[in-house]
């Protein structure tokens, strides 16, 4: 591409108020000699708009910089086609708006970042998406025929896509098919309903855009979105077949009840769990198991196992609700009989308040918030119930024919093996019968049978649910194009796995549409880049194959890298892994990253201003810069800040070039990670982390001080925060002197 700038530069919002537009102007014609130069009061207003299209067309003008807002602002405004090359330099939130007007080192700043972003422009090739040479398929797999997969495949369907909808059971349903009522998730939320499931089987037989297997089970995955092969396994054939995308609707496993004797589990006969007071009232009658005589007086243990320390740690979201319609059917069997709920905490959500109400106002039905310490077996096949901390401020023994456990789920992904051996694989490659592991591991079921480098299943958090961006991405996993839905992604009842099985199929159909036009999905929605590997130099490290997040890179016999360009988030983390420098974007690389530094004037050290250099990831920390300029905070004049995908795309040359030109200090700022993490692309943040604990033997070499380098985590909520981590820096910068690679 023959490239030809132009360069824009806005004046309005502040920005002519506070800079001296023409030296900005000079910058581009006679530093960088940029043959077209223009200013406008209103950039984004439709006559700025105009002056740059009407440059591309009668000047040729094919690569625009923009200096003006931030890039998060007017997108749609400054589109200029794919086969424009945009950059955009913000004067005002990072500039302007959070530094003192006509100042000599807020002009400084200015020319900075302008320098930055015409150089960026300059080393930046145009995008062109990628294309496989195979037809991409616009099917949609759908994982779990329980309501969940059952409501994926029929919005899916609705939505003009052709669904592959696979159960491992007999019949579809799922868990739903098992049920005597349901708690009433339509108004007025008073009575309960019939499961949806029949109606809604009804329906997927009747769609001829519906392909079913049942008794099935998926032998193996390979490929990638738009290019996913699947080989099923149903009854003795071998069905293959192509999908675009997936929608993991797996459901889930109830709590293993047999590790709850404390509750009489498997002590007394008559104690059993919710899943098995639901299959009593399906057949007709709850009767007693010890002798299958009608049960009088039926105690609920909320919690059952969940919410414990030693058990599962998490809400189970559905028992409460579950218990309360249990209840229920006891009054409705025998207006006699009574129902003793003790719980925790009663957790009814949203309008199941309305049903929560009903319950209370049943005279046969008794709450009372405690812990449930014991359940003891007595003569006549009774059992006394020993309940602490209740709201009577004592203990209290209550007698029941029977007690119904509340255990709660468990994803079908996951499975909790309790061993004492050690473990001797990487857990994401382990499958169940291969390896005993100890009780904190989990390790994943064989439900998907990926041919993925880094694991077979989808990974997971440390509970077994499928391992995602929870915050801000809740369907998505770390396996792009498989979209978790339902009680596999967590806890949930019918009503929310409904709204939760619709997303994961739009989402689906979403990756499907961007993949066929070479774009990525989150969080670079519509990115057209993608990496190159330049092969001849490859040493077969395997960093970018063990550190990529989302696996989107396999290995051929020999250890080099196979890209799958339709995996790829875009993040960036395999260039900041390779250490020779192999990996680069089209408009995002080692060369541009660093070039864009060099663009930034180190004053000398008498002239007493240090420049300080902060990458800032753009998914939370830009952001929170831009609200903090938007807030008028004032932050230090001395900052340069270049925008990256994400930290895990740091490479350490950039921090060795950066110091050796004479920064004085550098600073990382990212998404926050950890167990509770919202890094965009999952283990950038974390990478970083583990990199920056080897910059200390370059900083040795180079004889610099450790101080010089310093990550902090942000949230983008805590943009007020800025202006003291970038005063508290300063302050450390002044401590340990100017750099004295200065000037050379």
């Amino acid at each position: 591409m023959d490239k030809k700038l132009g360069v824009y530069i806005c004046s309005g919002c502040g920005i002519g108020d506070s800079l001296d537009i023409e030296k900005l102007t000079k910058i581009a014609t006679k530093t960088y000699k940029v043959p077209v130069c223009q200013t406008h009061a209103c950039l984004c207003s439709r006559d700025g708009v105009n002056i740059i299209n009407k440059d591309c067309e009668a000047e040729g003008v094919n690569t625009i910089v923009i200096a003006a807002c931030s890039l998060r602002a007017n997108q749609g405004v400054f589109a200029f086609g794919n086969d424009r090359i945009v950059e955009r330099v913000n004067l005002r939130e990072h500039v302007i708006w959070s530094q003192p007007a006509k100042n000599e080192d807020t002009q400084m700043m200015a020319e900075d970042y302008l320098r930055m972003g015409i150089v960026k422009a300059q080393k930046a090739q145009l995008l062109d998406p990628y294309k496989p040479a195979e037809e991409i398929s616009r099917i949609v797999m759908v994982v779990g025929g329980g309501i969940t997969g059952i409501t994926a495949a029929l919005n899916a369907a609705k939505a003009g896509v052709e669904v592959v909808l696979v159960e491992k059971q007999d019949n579809l349903g799922g868990f739903s098919s098992k049920l005597h009522k349901h708690f009433p998730i339509n108004p007025p939320y008073q009575d309960l309903q019939t499961p949806p499931h029949e109606a809604m089987i009804k329906e997927i037989k009747a769609n001829s855009r519906i392909r079913v297997y049942t008794d099935a089970k998926i032998e193996k995955i390979t490929g990638a979105p738009g290019l996913f092969v699947v080989s099923l396994k149903q009854k003795s054939e071998i069905v293959q077949f192509r999908v675009g995308a997936i929608v993991l609707a797996a459901g889930f496993v109830p709590y293993d009840a047999t590790k709850l004797t404390h509750l009489g589990f498997g002590v007394s006969k008559n104690v059993i769990t919710n899943v098995q007071m639901e299959e009593l009232a399906k057949n007709g009658k709850i009767l007693r198991p010890s002798d299958g005589k009608q049960a009088k007086n039926i105690a609920f243990i909320q919690c059952a196992g969940s919410r414990d320390k030693d058990h599962l740690p998490y809400c189970s979201s559905h028992c409460c609700m579950s218990s309360l319609k249990q209840a229920l059917y006891i009054r409705q069997q025998d207006t006699n009989a009574a129902a003793y709920i003790f719980y925790k905490d009663m957790r009814t959500m949203g309008q199941h308040e309305d049903f929560y109400v009903r319950a209370q106002e049943d005279e046969g039905i008794f709450l009372t918030k405690g812990e449930v310490v014991s359940v003891q077996p007595v003569a006549g096949d009774k059992l006394i119930i020993t309940v602490e901390d209740t709201l009577l401020g004592k203990s209290i023994q209550v007698e029941a024919d029977m007690v119904v456990l509340a255990t709660g789920m468990m994803p079908a992904t996951g499975i909790k093996i309790e061993v004492e051996e050690t473990i001797t694989c990487n857990p994401e490659q382990c499958k169940p019968e291969d390896i005993a592991v100890p009780s904190d591991v989990i390790i994943p079921s064989d439900i998907l049978n990926l041919e993925y480098r880094q694991g077979t299943e989808i990974p997971q958090l440390k509970y077994g649910f499928p391992d995602s961006h929870f915050i801000c991405f809740p369907y998505e996993t770390r396996r792009t194009g498989i979209y978790a839905a339902g009680c596999v992604r967590h806890p949930m009842d019918i009503g929310a796995c409904i709204d939760d099985a619709t997303g994961a199929a739009l989402k689906a159909i979403q990756c499907i549409e961007l993949t066929s036009q070479g774009k990525a999905v989150h969080p670079r929605v519509g990115d057209m880049s993608y990496p190159d590997f330049f092969m001849q130099r490859c040493t077969q490290c395997k960093r970018c194959t063990d550190e990529c997040p989302f696996g989107a890179i396999n290995e051929d016999e020999k250890f080099n890298p196979l890209p799958n360009p339709t995996r790829c988030r875009r993040c960036g983390t395999c260039m900041g892994a390779c250490p020779e420098r192999i990996i680069s974007f089209k408009d995002y690389s080692i060369d541009i990253i660093s070039s864009m530094m060099k663009a930034i004037e180190v004053p000398e050290e008498d002239e007493e201003k240090p420049r300080v250099l902060v990458f800032m990831c753009e998914n939370d920390a830009v952001p929170a810069l831009d609200m903090a300029g938007a807030k008028r905070l004032k932050l230090s004049p001395y900052i340069r800040v270049i925008p990256v995908r994400c930290l895990g795309s740091v490479h350490l040359v950039w921090i060795t070039d950066a110091l050796s030109k004479g920064i004085d200090g550098i600073i990382l700022i990212g998404c926050k990670h950890g167990d509770d993490y919202q890094c965009h692309f999952v283990k950038g943040s974390e990478l970083a982390s583990i990199r920056l604990s080897k910059v200390k033997e370059t900083l040795d070499r180079l004889r610099l001080e450790s101080e010089r380098v310093k990550m902090v985590e942000l949230s983008i909520n805590e943009y007020s925060l800025l202006p003291g981590i970038f005063s508290e820096f300063m302050e450390t910068m002044e401590k340990v002197g100017p750099n004295p690679f200065k000037g050379f």
